[in-house]
C-alpha cells in the first residue's frame, strides 16, 4: 500500500455512520471495526448483516445504531442475499451503491461459508467483511472454525478445541477473487484504507478478514482490546496483508517486522482466560507453525 495514500488521525473523515448509543459490550472489538469499515464505505451503502454480534450492537428499527439501511438475513444466507440486494440496486438504477455484507467467523466461515463461495465464483459484485472474534461469541461462547486450537469455549470446556483454526482468507484467495486482504481491530487505519480500497474496485467479490478481540469471549479486561489484539499481530500469529490479483504483501505492522524478532506465543497466550488450559506441547506446536510461516515470508 502506498505510503502516500496511507490515512492518518489527522486526516481521517469526521463522518459517523454509527450512533453512539449502541448495545455492544464494554471494550468491543467490533464497535471499533464497524465504526471504522463504515466510515471507509460512506453513506451510498446497503449492508446486509446476519444473526451475530452485529445485531445487537446496531439493535432492531426504530432504534437502530446504524444509520445506514440494513437488511437482516439468516445465518446462512449473507452472501446470498446480499447478491440479491446487489441485483435489486441494478434493477433499480442505483448500482453506484456499496453492498456490503458484514458477517462474523461463524457466519462465514462454517454456516455461510457455501453461499460465499458461490458468490467469490460467479464474481458477484459486493465486498465482504468477516469480523473474526474466533468463537459463536452472541450465542455463549461456542467454538467456531475460527476457534484456535486448545481454546476452552462453552462446547470445548475440558481439553479445549482439538483441531487448528481454520485459514478462511486463503480459502477465499484460492477462488481467484480480485482482492482479499486482513485487518485488525486494533489497527484501525489500515483497515479503512483496505476497506477504501475495496470500495473502489467495483466489479467482483472482495473480501476483507478481520481479527476482532472479544474481552467477555476471550477472558481480558476490557481496557486492553487494543493491546491484545496489536499483541497477536506482533507474535505473528495473525498477519496484516492484502492478496491483490493473485500477489501476496505483507502490510502495515507485519510487513514492518519482517526479518525483526517477534514476540513468543506464549506471551499472546498469558493475556486471555480461555488459554488456560493449554499445554506445552500445545504452545511449541503453534510456534513452530508460526515460524515455519515467516520462514517462508522470507525465503
Amino acid at each position: 500500500m502506498d505510503n502516500a495514500k496511507k490515512t492518518t488521525i489527522l486526516n481521517l473523515t469526521d463522518d459517523e455512520l454509527v450512533n453512539p448509543g449502541n448495545r455492544a459490550c464494554s471494550g468491543c472489538g467490533l464497535g471499533i471495526v464497524y465504526r471504522t469499515a463504515l466510515k471507509a464505505l460512506g453513506k451510498d451503502t446497503v449492508l446486509a448483516v446476519p444473526p451475530s454480534c452485529l445485531t445487537v450492537l446496531q439493535g432492531l428499527y426504530p432504534v437502530a445504531a446504524t444509520k445506514l439501511p440494513c437488511v437482516n438475513v439468516t445465518f446462512a444466507s449473507t452472501a446470498a442475499a446480499a447478491t440479491g440486494v446487489r441485483a435489486a440496486m441494478r434493477a433499480t438504477g442505483r448500482d453506484h451503491l456499496n453492498v456490503v455484507a458484514f458477517a462474523g467467523d461463524g457466519g462465514t466461515g462454517d454456516i455461510g461459508i457455501q453461499a460465499l463461495s458461490g458468490a467469490c465464483e460467479r464474481g458477484e459484485d459486493i465486498i465482504y467483511i468477516c469480523y473474526d472474534n474466533e468463537a459463536y461469541m452472541n450465542t455463549g461462547v461456542q467454538r467456531s472454525g475460527t476457534t484456535p486450537k486448545g481454546v476452552m469455549t462453552t462446547t470445548t470446556p475440558i481439553k479445549g478445541k482439538l483441531q487448528h483454526k481454520k485459514d478462511v482468507p486463503s480459502i477465499i484467495a484460492a477462488h481467484g477473487i480480485d482482492y482479499v486482504a486482513t485487518a485488525s481491530a486494533a489497527y484501525p487505519l489500515d483497515l479503512y484504507d483496505k476497506v477504501k480500497k475495496a470500495a473502489a474496485m467495483k466489479g467482483g467479490t472482495r473480501y476483507i478478514h478481520v481479527h476482532t478481540p472479544c474481552p467477555p469471549g476471550w477472558g481480558f479486561d476490557t481496557r486492553y482490546t487494543i493491546k491484545v489484539g496489536k499483541m497477536s499481530v506482533a507474535t505473528g500469529l495473525f498477519d496484516l496483508y492484502e492478496i491483490e490479483k493473485g500477489k501476496f504483501s505483507l502490510t502495515g505492522e507485519s510487513a514492518k517486522r519482517l526479518g525483526k524478532e517477534r514476540t513468543p506465543i506464549a506471551e499472546y497466550f498469558k493475556t486471555q482466560r480461555r488459554f488456560k488450559g493449554l499445554t506445552q506441547e500445545i504452545i511449541d506446536e503453534m510456534q513452530a507453525i508460526i515460524d515455519d510461516k515467516w520462514a517462508a515470508y522470507t525465503a
